[in-house]
């Protein structure tokens, strides 16, 4: 199966520079599907990167963030040519990961 994520970090300077874009339904739990059954809850919950083993972005998110979320950050001591590591985890148990390296 191909990861749901996608994520380009580029280093400039002493800064990094990150986007990502998670493929996720990120359904809330109260829209109805067109038989007028509501759809249930399935969203992210915790977002997290890593660099050097230690987090460098944490986002808990619930129902109201869109389908197919996208972040930007910046984060300061990485170089290029290292690795970054993004992992989520949803409300359902379902988790991807992906170790990316930096530009």
């Amino acid at each position: 199966m191909a990861s749901t994520i996608r994520v380009r970090a580029v280093a400039s300077g002493d800064s990094t520079e990150v986007q990502s874009l998670i493929q996720h339904p990120m359904d809330s739990g109260f829209v109805k599907d067109s038989k007028g059954q509501i759809i249930p809850a399935h969203h992210i919950e915790v977002v997290q990167f890593e660099h050097g083993g230690k987090t460098v972005f944490t986002a808990q998110w619930g129902p109201a963030v869109s389908k197919d979320p996208y972040l930007k950050f910046s984060f300061k001591g990485a170089k290029k040519g290292d690795d970054l590591k993004v992992s989520w985890v949803d409300n359902k148990g379902a988790s991807d990961s992906l170790v990316a390296k930096i530009q």
